[in-house]
């Protein structure tokens, strides 16, 4: 009788698991175990958890950038205050070293505009530092988009009608030529007047985006795609950091460089100003343009 209600509640307790047929005999064969399958439901606690953390950042997120907007904006504003009056006779900016770049500027480095004289060639080695900070950030916009995965199959009505509009594309055919020309002059008139690199390029990204717009992305790609870019922008910072490197090296040690400043007005002149605003230019000029396609594409 004993084990007649033992062999009930086995059998009520796991029918599965056991072999209750062999009870009769004495033996007891256990069974595979039963993969047991986990819920597809997150444990709550932990889900709990990472929403609290997501309601308190979207909280505190807002009050932390208010904040050290203030902090930025009063600072700002500090300086502006204690900037000495503009044209006093005793400001401290007013030295030797403005002094210097007006009066030696132009027969020193050959360049008659002097703002390029000095950006790229007494101070190149911050210019450099931007143009590594610039592809360094777009290294990084390009890591967090392309990430996101691949672009959306949707299409763009809007673009797609552009694409096909004969004005749109007429117009594109006679301005697109016109401004990276003019971007072009921009860049190698920089060292000879107004004009240099950063704003050449920009000029000539905002072409480069006016042709993707008008005539597809997919016809500019063939010009300009992901590992094009990523060469053009790698050989135009090799080559500014090479060259000014040298110069620097020959500079402080008192050598001869094999570049000259050259007649002062003349296009070919200015030592390395010249190639270093073709280089300067080339890499914004890339970088808006990638930044546009990549943000055309739907890579967000």
């Amino acid at each position: 009788m004993k084990r007649k209600n033992l062999l009930e509640r086995f059998r009520e307790w796991d029918e599965d698991r056991f072999d209750l047929t062999a009870m009769t005999a004495g033996e007891l064969h256990r069974k595979e175990p039963v993969k047991v399958q986990k819920s597809p439901i997150p444990d709550r606690p932990v889900e709990r958890l990472a929403e609290g953390e997501t309601r308190a950042f979207r909280r505190i997120f807002p009050v932390l950038a208010a904040v050290l907007g203030v902090v930025m904006i009063t600072f700002l504003l500090m300086t502006v205050v204690d900037l000495p009056p503009f044209g006093a006779a005793d400001v401290p900016s007013d030295n030797e070293v403005v002094r210097r770049y007006v009066a030696d500027g132009m027969r020193e480095t050959g360049a008659v505009n002097v703002v390029a004289g000095v950006i790229l060639d007494y101070r190149a080695f911050d210019t450099l530092g931007e143009s590594h900070v610039l592809y360094t950030a777009l290294t990084a916009v390009l890591i967090l988009l392309l990430s996101a995965g691949e672009p959306s199959a949707k299409k763009d009505v809007g673009s797609e009608l552009l694409h096909r509009d004969g004005i749109v594309t007429m117009t594109a055919s006679v301005l697109v030529p016109i401004v990276i020309l003019f971007g072009v002059y921009i860049i190698l008139n920089g060292h000879l007047g107004p004009g240099g690199g950063f704003s050449g390029g920009a000029v000539i990204g905002a072409g480069l985006i006016l042709y993707a717009i008008a005539f597809g992305s997919s016809r500019m790609e063939r010009i300009l795609n992901l590992r094009s870019f990523r060469v053009i922008c790698l050989v135009a910072l090799c080559f500014y950091s090479l060259s000014k490197c040298y110069s620097f090296f020959c500079g402080a040690n008192g050598l001869h460089t094999v570049f000259s400043p050259g007649v002062p007005g003349r296009i070919l002149s200015a030592g390395l100003i010249l190639p270093l605003n073709i280089a300067v230019g080339t890499v914004v000029a890339c970088t808006m343009y990638g930044l546009y396609s990549l943000f055309q594409r739907g890579r967000i």
